[in-house]
């Protein structure tokens, strides 16, 4: 019972487990499912396309009496009930944990949230941008590029990184539950989850508070920076003296390291427009191929370039299959996401097709009872949520 990224990214990713994923909707869908460039199809957007991939979708109104009823009867028949409503709307509704335990004492719930709910911002609003700017991703980019002003990622990271915690969050309370037969409530709150996941480098200085230094992460406000060469543009990354070396004697400037202001690891990352500026006098004497080649050879840490559109092209991933095309009976041609994740014994999902709001409804209905009974070969796998 989540909406737009946070949850359906957390979701998306038991689907890719294996498990069977219940979307349930009010009438008027998710959000996620109008944003973007208008689908074929109204409520088909392309995020949704991507995010809610093998979910089956019912759409009930949970203002009614019939409408609770059948998200009781699916919370007692599931796994794990995960939502994103806040904490007084999903209470007034009768789901709240308390609730929910009294009918189902065993289920693994999950709220997503914006704000830790022992603080004093519980119940806030939380979108990505929010996150970004409160957790201080936002004020890395005045450092990193010696902007005046704060910015924004141009990725929904919060959204993300934060669906990532909620899924730590479903799979330990699962394991919990496999161990000991107990369910359990679980918080997975947004501005928390970004605030461990960036402070695991720039937490810094403030490690240890007896002899405090400045917060932040050097190598996230360095120079570092795509290079340009002949045709386009490379990263190269010699992380250690040894890289540096065997770099500059193939590009013919062994002196470079005898610079005292680049003789030891800090100082090249203190003095890294120094040194960045001498590998981009270089890179652009040769093609992006030519170098790669030379940084292999050299065992130097080296890769192409690649803008959003190169993705589709990259040799790497058309290698592994990581972009598959598929039929979507009403949406026509699609690119899919392979799961990034390979396991040597669990089995590739076959990951259906992200369904039309309500489409499961009937089948839904029937395997809880309250229709005929549930259709013949009907997918009703181990792991529900």
């Amino acid at each position: 019972m989540t909406s737009v990224i946070f949850g359906p990214y957390c979701t998306q990713m038991l689907v890719e487990l294996g498990a069977d994923v219940v979307k349930v909707e009010p009438p008027g869908g998710d959000t996620l499912r109008q944003l973007g460039r208008p689908a074929k199809t109204p409520g088909m957007g392309k995020l949704h396309m991507t995010i809610n991939r093998g979910k089956r979708s019912v759409s009930w109104d949970l203002k009614t009496d019939e409408g609770r009823e059948r998200l009781r009867k699916l919370i007692s028949d599931s796994d794990v009930f995960i939502h994103n409503v806040r904490g007084e709307s999903i209470a007034r509704l009768g789901f709240d944990y308390e609730s929910v335990r009294s009918f189902a004492p065993e289920i693994v719930y999950v709220h997503c949230t914006g704000f830790d709910s022992e603080g004093p911002d519980t119940g806030m609003p939380a979108y990505d941008d929010i996150i970004q700017g409160a957790c201080g991703i936002a004020g890395l980019f005045t450092e990193a590029e010696g902007r005046s002003e704060p910015a924004y990622m141009p990725l929904a990271i919060a959204d993300k990184v934060a669906g990532l915690y909620a899924l730590q969050g479903v799979l330990g309370a699962i394991i919990h539950k496999l161990r000991f037969g107990k369910g359990q409530f679980v918080e997975a709150p947004m501005f928390e989850s970004l605030t461990a996941f960036h402070l695991l480098e720039n937490f810094a200085g403030a490690v240890f508070p007896d002899e405090p230094g400045p917060v932040g992460y050097r190598h996230t406000s360095d120079a570092r920076r795509p290079c340009r060469t002949a045709d386009g543009y490379i990263c190269v990354a010699p992380y250690n003296r040894g890289s540096w070396e065997r770099f500059f004697e193939i590009i013919g400037r062994s002196e470079v390291l005898e610079d005292e202001r680049l003789s030891t690891p800090w100082l090249r990352k203190k003095n890294g427009d120094l040194i960045y500026g001498i590998v981009e006098e270089i890179t652009p004497e040769r093609t992006t191929a030519e170098w790669l080649e030379i940084m292999r050879e050299a065992d130097i840490p080296a890769t192409r370039f690649n803008s959003l559109e190169d993705l589709l092209d990259d040799p790497q991933l058309n290698a592994v299959g990581f972009f598959r095309e598929r039929v979507h009976p009403t949406e026509g041609r699609f690119l899919d996401l392979r799961p990034a994740v390979r396991f040597s014994v669990l089995p590739d999902p076959e990951l259906g097709l992200a369904p039309h709001l309500g489409e499961h409804n009937d089948e839904i209905d029937a395997e809880l009872g309250f229709g005929e009974t549930a259709p013949e070969g009907s997918d009703r796998r181990t792991g529900s949520a």
